[in-house]
């Protein structure tokens, strides 16, 4: 009978997942026979008592890794085992490794090694996203539509959000701003036909109309991402100020002040030039938290 190590879990998982980074290090005789696995808190359980959760944050599966995976879990047996808690009316549900569990099915595996948790619903979820992100395996709008559901559901801030998830607190305001795409310009990021930095060049614009009309022009020219904006800008521009002329351009050193101030504060900032020396700033915000977290930067305690 072999011995397959079990490879270590990510750091942030194995935090949110107490026990899970202590038990055996190996797994002996996990294969296509469903032999018994060893001790150290894993189980051994039948693969038709398992079923996905519906709060799953990952909703597409590439079919041709999974049948990747497929074959390397007839070689080897599943590696690293699946964490689950247990389902009213029986069984468990996938708290992590739906797309080992796939595979496991694909391979013609009766039985799967799971680590079984005793966790709310609401947990379970922070469990499968932290998973989802450590392997990079949800799209833009999965991830954000993740961090979303966490910041209403379980009270987190986007700066505690950011902690809990190892994130820069930008990438969480980057990432929630998506949100606010138009449905047909998110499927467009979701099938990877407009990129995630044309869709936050995109958010420029005021109109859903509008967003979706250019977006559908970057997706059949694929256009970069600074064409984008250059398409944006000029569309921006041509609205004028209510009065039928257009904006003036900003100058060189304002879009320079204005990016780094962005970068800086982690929000859109804009430079309105009145005169020679002359203006005011425009720093804009999408949600509360938002707002607190432009406050803590510009008034520190």
């Amino acid at each position: 009978m072999s011995t397959v190590k079990r490879k270590a879990l990510g750091r942030g998982l194995a935090a949110l997942i107490p026990g899970v980074g202590a038990p055996a290090t190996s797994l002996a005789g996990v294969g296509t026979d469903g032999a018994r696995a060893g001790g150290g808190g894993l189980e051994l359980v039948a693969i038709e008592e398992v079923h996905p959760s519906r709060d799953q944050p990952r909703k597409m599966f590439d079919d041709a890794r999974i049948d990747e995976l497929a074959a390397s879990i007839r070689a080897q047996g599943v590696i690293q085992p699946l964490v689950v808690r247990k389902r009213e009316g029986g069984g468990y549900e996938l708290i992590a490794g739906e797309r080992r569990w796939r595979a496991a099915q694909r391979a013609g595996l009766h039985a799967v090694p799971a680590v079984i948790r005793d966790v709310a619903p609401t947990r379970a979820f922070e469990m499968a996203m932290v998973e989802n992100l450590q392997r990079e395996d949800l799209n833009p709008i999965e991830e954000a539509a993740g961090y979303q559901r966490l910041i209403s559901e379980l009270g987190y801030t986007q700066e505690s959000l950011a902690a809990r998830v190892g994130k820069d607190r930008t990438t969480i305001t980057n990432a929630l701003r998506l949100l606010r795409l138009p449905d047909e310009v998110r499927d467009m990021v979701v099938a990877g036909r407009v990129s995630m930095g044309h869709a936050r060049a995109l958010l420029g614009l005021e109109s859903n109309d509008t967003m979706v009309r250019l977006a559908r022009r970057v997706a059949a020219r694929e256009m970069s991402v600074r064409q984008v904006e250059g398409l944006v800008r000029r569309e921006r521009e041509g609205h004028g100020n209510g009065a039928g002329s257009p904006a003036a351009r900003p100058s060189a050193s304002a879009r320079d002040l204005a990016e780094r101030l962005s970068r800086g504060l982690g929000a859109r900032v804009k430079v309105v030039e009145a005169g020679a020396s002359e203006g005011h700033l425009e720093i804009h915000y999408h949600t509360l938290d938002e707002l607190d977290a432009l406050i803590g930067r510009l008034l520190p305690s």
